[in-house]
């Protein structure tokens, strides 16, 4: 069996308990290198596991080691970062095993996206201020759809929670302030979340490339926008004395025993 496990956002024990023990039993362990915590694989591998750095493989070297590890009878992992449905390049994997009638199981992980709310102390919902989160990344040498192009989406006025970008700074302030954000909505730069040497900086739309500048921020990091970074918004319903619903009458607080 073939295993697509996310490692997780960074730090060693945010991998969920099911990718720990599916890379305890792992015979052989495809991660991605240039991202997934090196101290995972230490941590969780048997001595005789076989590792291999898919930052230095192809897709089709990928596949081999995949298909052979199967072939043999053995438990193969292919560890990815955060969660594996965001930015993973998974599909063109799974379609290839589906060609073949290779049998696997995707087992998701703690996207970095959430890791940058944790580092933030910060509620990307916040009623009154937004109920949506965007995901999205820059145009760079992998283009995006037009109708995706950055302007578009921050026309919604919505979180927008921005992936492999921090080389477009410049670029992708002017951007965001095209498509409707103020200069001076609130922004985070979230540098490695979860890791030990995470870094938080924040401030505005229009500051963001003297944010990374001053803080040596040059990659493997989150843009974050929004005013879910800010003071303002309003209380929530769910735990609002007057409102109703399926749990709770209006009016009518129930009160508290504790043993």
């Amino acid at each position: 069996m073939i295993y697509i496990v996310g490692a997780g956002s960074g730090a060693v024990d945010l991998i969920t308990v099911r990718g720990a023990r599916l890379m305890q039993k792992a015979d052989v362990v495809v991660y991605a290198g240039s991202l997934v915590n090196p101290q995972i694989l230490t941590e969780y591998t048997k001595p005789e596991c076989r590792i291999y750095d898919s930052a230095r493989m192809t897709l089709e070297e990928v596949l081999q080691v995949l298909r052979a590890g199967e072939k043999a009878g053995q438990t193969v992992v292919r560890l990815h970062t955060g969660d594996p449905c965001l930015y993973g390049a998974i599909r063109e994997q799974m379609d290839a095993l589906d060609a073949q009638g290779i049998a696997y199981e995707v087992v998701p992980g703690v996207s970095s996206f959430c890791g940058a709310a944790a580092a933030l102390c910060a509620e990307y919902t916040l009623p009154g201020v937004s109920q949506s989160v965007i995901i999205t990344r820059m145009a760079g040498r992998t283009p995006v759809p037009e109708r995706e192009e950055i302007e578009k989406l921050a026309s919604h006025g919505a979180t927008m929670v921005i992936f492999l970008s921090t080389g477009y700074l410049k670029a992708l302030r002017e951007h965001l302030l095209s498509g409707g954000y103020a200069s001076d909505t609130p922004a985070a730069i979230v540098y490695k979340a979860t890791w030990p040497d995470e870094k938080v900086v924040r401030g505005t739309v229009e500051e963001l490339p003297r944010m990374a500048k001053e803080n040596g921020i040059e990659k493997t990091a989150l843009i974050l926008v929004g005013g879910f970074l800010g003071n303002q918004y309003d209380r929530s319903k769910l735990y609002d004395p007057s409102f109703s619903h399926g749990y709770r009458t209006a009016g009518c607080p129930e009160s508290i025993h504790e043993d």
